[in-house]
């Protein structure tokens, strides 16, 4: 009788630690409230099929020219949704862009799925980067991704899976999971040892993938397109010392780094990165194939 007792008590504890982790680690879901369509931007809501039959939410808005135009995927961060990118919007359309920002699965208008990951954030923009090439308005040749935080980090490992990536541009990305999962312990005061340790294990089991082998600081090393790192010099989200260590671990000098006034969340018309908006829209209009520039 102890035995099955025993047992039973082994799995309500494995129970309980599971939805601790999930529900702690879950992103909260914040429905888009504004759209492009409020920048005077002319847009079409899309849907987009993903991994594990889901699909996501996102905006298409198509180059002001009608043509065949080089395009950006753009991806939000932990807990956002396409609306915190809106900023980048207006800059991106305005330079002769085909722009698509999109909630990945289990934010804004997704689909829910059984948990979100960086590695999922990467499995839906390159979806999303799939229906972007198909799009009669978009040169297949000359399509860039944008990211911020997490999204930053998919982007990085999108491009280091594909040769098709004209560019990449990481906004506020961290260095390594692990220590972003070490922060958000301590921030939780969560010890540690044992706990944290056993927390860093678990995630690792459920999302499928070795930490060492997604981080931001592994991805760089593999991706070959033009890719400009920026970051706040303000951040205390994740320290500017991260963008330094993925820098210093790129492969070559077609990696670029920009440290900028501001936080993790400033970017765009607002905060203290809207004067470096244009450098970035620069940076791309020098990379993609058939941008104005060129």
């Amino acid at each position: 009788m102890f035995l099955p007792a025993g047992l039973a008590l082994v799995a309500l504890l494995f129970w309980g630690f599971d939805r601790f982790v999930h529900r702690g680690l879950a992103p909260g879901r914040v429905p888009e409230t504004h759209s492009p369509g409020e920048l005077g931007l002319r847009c079409d809501e899309v849907r987009i099929a993903t991994a594990n039959g889901r699909s996501l939410f996102g905006w298409f808005v198509p180059a002001a020219d009608g043509g065949a135009a080089p395009a950006v995927a753009v991806v939000h961060g932990w807990g956002g949704n396409a609306e915190t990118m809106l900023p980048l919007a207006r800059p991106l359309h305005g330079a002769g862009f085909a722009v698509l920002l999109f909630d990945a699965r289990c934010h804004g208008r997704s689909d829910e799925d059984t948990f979100a990951s960086l590695p999922r954030f990467a499995e839906d923009l390159e979806h999303a980067l799939d229906w972007l090439q198909r799009q009669p308005g978009v040169d297949p040749r000359g399509i860039a991704l944008v990211g911020h935080s997490v999204g930053a980090g998919a982007a990085l490992l999108v491009a280091s899976r594909r040769a098709d990536v004209a560019a990449v541009v990481s906004l506020a990305a961290f260095s390594h999971p692990r220590a972003m999962m070490r922060r958000w312990l301590a921030a939780k005061r969560i010890p540690y040892f044992p706990l944290g340790w056993a927390v860093l294990r678990y995630v690792e089991r459920v999302i499928g993938h070795r930490y060492d082998a997604i981080a931001p600081v592994a991805s760089i090393r593999k991706l070959s397109c033009p890719t400009l790192l920026v970051h706040g010099a303000e951040d205390e989200t994740v320290p500017v010392a991260e963008a330094r260590a993925i820098h210093a671990a790129r492969g070559g000098d077609h990696v670029q780094l920009k440290i900028v006034a501001g936080s993790h969340d400033d970017f765009g018309d607002s905060g203290d990165v809207a004067n470096e908006v244009a450098e970035l829209v620069a940076f791309l209009r020098d990379c993609l194939p058939g941008s104005p520039s060129r």
